[in-house]
């Protein structure tokens, strides 16, 4: 690994995301969308889309952006796992830093943020899903408590290619 994913964030400032974060929060999503096997989809984000998908977010408390020099350069939210009632104590969480700005801590503020939210929400479990080839993100997971829960091969398929989901877990309570 290298090391400068071992750095604490400095200048950077976690907040709860507001309304008006919408758009950065889309660019940065839109970027993952079209540059990365980060989000399984190949269809980015209009402005309306975007600012539904994070006041969803906003209403349950669970997003949160990362600035710096007066621009977001990150952010993270949880929602539900899964629908049905019985996943109902369990959370999901998202984690994504600006192109540029990896390996400042960013993203490891950002998800200690998100796992105080949901243990202070009463949460039981918050799980990672993870593209298996990302090596940093399971990383900034394992430094965080998450555990492997299992590794699921060619469930999705992105830029012509099958990918591997793995699963990581965190006890909340």
């Amino acid at each position: 690994m290298n090391p400068i994913y071992e750095r604490a964030a400095t200048g950077v400032t976690v907040r709860p995301a507001l309304p008006g974060d919408a758009e950065a929060v889309r660019d940065i999503r839109n970027h993952a969308i079209e540059h990365s096997t980060a989000l399984w989809t190949d269809r980015t984000l209009s402005a309306a889309e975007g600012a539904d998908w994070l006041a969803a977010h906003l209403e349950r408390g669970s997003a949160f952006v990362a600035e710096a020099d007066g621009e977001v350069v990150g952010f993270a939210a949880y929602g539900p796992w899964r629908e049905k009632e019985g996943y109902r104590h369990t959370v999901e969480n998202s984690v994504y830093v600006r192109e540029g700005r990896h390996g400042r801590g960013i993203g490891s503020a950002l998800l200690a943020a998100v796992i105080d939210a949901a243990r202070g929400a009463g949460h039981h479990v918050m799980v990672a899903g993870i593209e298996a080839g990302n090596a940093a993100s399971i990383r900034l997971h394992e430094r965080h408590g998450f555990e492997h829960a299992g590794t699921v091969r060619e469930v999705g398929i992105k830029f012509g290619r099958w990918l591997d989901l793995t699963i990581m877990r965190l006890p909340l309570t």
